[in-house]
């Protein structure tokens, strides 16, 4: 609880700071807000890590194959990150590119999702009756 606080604060604070920053120096504005965006990302990478380890943990007591866990955990990696790339080059002005990242973030996870989606249909084909 406390940390969305911090976070929801530091968010605020640099969302005024970049609004008024703005009218004089629009550049350091956004780089303000990009360098604010990474500090929230970094400060959560220890929670990430702690998800990602509880994860795995799970998957090993429960005897399940962990390419398959980690290949999941991956897609959502990409997720996130395209999402995070995506707002930045919005924020930036630059819909086009905003676009094409969250379309390459997209074609990735579905690359990455093919060999699982292969293994299930594979599964069901080996459950059904002949």
């Amino acid at each position: 609880m406390v940390e969305i606080i911090q976070i929801v604060g530091i968010a605020l604070v640099a969302t005024f700071l970049a609004l008024i920053i703005k009218e004089q120096k629009p550049n350091y504005a956004f780089l303000l807000i990009v360098f604010v965006g990474c500090s929230i990302f970094l400060y959560l990478v220890d929670q990430i890590y702690e998800i990602i380890r509880m994860v795995e943990q799970l998957a090993t007591s429960a005897n399940l194959n962990l390419v398959y866990v980690e290949t999941i955990l991956k897609i959502i990696g990409i997720a996130y990150i395209a999402e995070f790339a995506s707002h930045i080059t919005k924020d930036a002005g630059q819909g086009a590119i905003a676009a094409k990242v969250e379309l390459a973030g997209k074609i990735i996870i579905m690359a990455m999702a093919v060999p699982i989606m292969t293994v299930l249909i594979e599964t069901i084909i080996q459950m059904m009756p002949k």
